[in-house]
């Protein structure tokens, strides 16, 4: 890689930062080797859920909503990715992410206004994200991408293993979702989504799976690396 030029862009890391989650602490190192190996290097900056009021993402490059629900501010991130969606910026949404992503989804586009989380209001009318038949904490899983789709694009593969540390996931109103443009493009092997994207977005993918947790964080998972690609994509752009 040497004589080429870094491809710099400014990331939001949106979530309630701990030493204890361990996709927080692996993050940092992801950054270092997409800057190392790809010449991609994202300038981060982590908000608390507490600060990801609306405006707080605007001007950045990309948004990665981090795992590590439940969030101190449930609405800020709800605000941060519903910045991410209508303007355009390239998003992640990452396990808790992932969650959090549907739930905007269903309340700003689909009018599902009393959609909830099961983990922060358990005595929800309306559960859109409930709790798993199994728990997937410390699981890993097959992971069917339908072929044309972001998701099969930016892994190269209709099928692919990864890592969980998951209690929650979506199994209510996925076809209101689906009706209002979400697109479910990566499924369990019992056909239970596992990933989310939107079409008509520059870059908008969420799963409920780890990427960040894959291998020792030397080598960014290829959701990391397509992120980082959109970021400086779009900085090149502003």
């Amino acid at each position: 890689m040497t004589g080429i030029a870094a491809q710099t862009a400014r990331i939001a890391l949106v979530g309630d930062r701990s030493s204890n989650v361990v996709s927080h602490t692996r993050i940092p190192l992801l950054l270092d080797a997409l800057a190392a190996r790809d010449r991609l290097v994202l300038d981060a900056y982590w908000i608390p859920s507490q600060e990801a009021a609306e405006g707080a993402v605007r001007g950045f490059d990309a948004v990665w909503v981090v795992p590590g629900s439940p969030y101190r501010s449930e609405a800020g991130v709800l605000s941060a990715i519903r910045a991410a969606r209508e303007d355009g910026i390239p998003f992640l949404g990452t396990c808790g992410g992932f969650q959090h992503a549907l739930l905007e989804y269903a309340r700003s586009v689909c009018g599902l206004t009393r959609a909830a989380h099961a983990e922060t209001d358990p005595d929800a009318d309306d559960p859109l994200i409930e709790p798993l038949v199994c728990s997937l904490v410390g699981h890993e899983g097959t992971v069917t991408l339908e072929p044309g789709s972001l998701a099969h694009a930016v892994i190269g593969s209709e099928r692919t293993v990864e890592r969980y540390f998951c209690a929650y996931g979506p199994s209510r109103q996925v076809d209101v979702l689906r009706a209002h443009g979400l697109r479910f493009s990566g499924h369990d092997e019992q056909g239970r989504p596992r990933v989310a994207e939107l079409a008509d977005h520059p870059f908008f993918l969420a799963s409920l799976f780890q990427p960040e947790l894959s291998g020792d964080g030397s080598r960014p998972h290829p959701v990391v690396r397509a992120l980082a690609r959109a970021a400086v994509g779009h900085a090149a752009r502003r």
